[in-house]
């Protein structure tokens, strides 16, 4: 079974940080990637930023780059998110997600079209006041 497993979210004042973790496990995909979406009420689920198993290629939204990391620890099977310089607009649900990557190359935009992707994890709330 296929597990995805965010935590790390809560309330946090602008400015602040937080990190988010993604305990992965129960997929067998030769090569994968583990992105991060996010949802704020009202409106669609976007791709914040993603991390390649192969390489550790990481691709950032435009909105977070200079201020989000994503990184992962592959002995504890976890991808993080690490937030600083959070902003009133970063408040929505963010879920991790696992896409099996099935040819050699894909373009950076690829990464961020939630449709692609196999898997996904229940989200956890974060939530920025200013």
């Amino acid at each position: 079974e296929v597990q995805l497993v965010e935590s790390g979210g809560g309330l946090v004042q602008a400015g602040g940080s937080l990190r988010l973790s993604c305990a992965a496990s129960g997929f067998t995909f030769d090569d994968y990637a583990i992105g991060w979406f996010r949802q704020a009420p009202g409106k669609e689920r976007e791709g914040v930023s993603c991390i390649s198993s192969s390489n550790g290629t990481t691709y950032y939204a435009d909105s977070v780059k200079g201020r989000f990391t994503i990184s992962s620890d592959n002995a504890k099977n976890t991808v993080y998110l690490q937030m600083n310089s959070l902003k009133p607009e970063d408040t929505a649900v963010y879920y991790c997600a696992v896409v099996g990557l099935r040819f050699t190359s894909y373009s950076g935009s690829y990464y961020f079209r939630r449709n692609e992707y196999d898997y996904w994890g229940q989200g956890t709330q974060v939530t920025v006041s200013s």
